[in-house]
């Protein structure tokens, strides 16, 4: 019976650090490009930091099978991309002002941030 108990609780300790205390390591992007995996649920990296007032080509490689992940929105920019299975899909952003801008699939499932400073 305690070690159900005990389950339990890190249990619920997991899904408390995964859902809202686990931070994803920002990226920085270098030379105005950066590469994006679409594969296994999650966008790789998730959280991309962009300079400002500069353009900026974000190349998303999918190689997950799931219909969600055939398109990429970013509503922030008015920006919504169909990503081919296997191949690179190349979106260039705008100069973006100062700020954080979410990306996700249609159903957003798959989700990322780009942050521009």
């Amino acid at each position: 019976m305690l070690w159900i108990n005990i389950s339990g609780i890190l249990l619920i300790a997991l899904i408390v650090w995964w859902f809202w205390l686990y931070k994803p390591q920002e990226v920085e992007v270098t030379n105005n490009k950066m590469v994006i995996r679409i594969e296994n649920g999650v966008y790789t990296p998730a959280h991309i930091k962009v300079k400002a007032n500069q353009s900026t080509l974000l190349a998303f490689i999918r190689t997950d099978n799931s219909p969600c992940a055939a398109t990429v929105l970013i509503p922030g920019l008015e920006i919504s991309e169909e990503i081919a299975l296997n191949k690179e899909t190349v979106i260039t952003l705008p100069p973006l002002t100062t700020g954080e801008y979410p990306f996700h699939c249609s159903m957003q499932m798959y989700r990322g941030v780009i942050k521009s400073e």
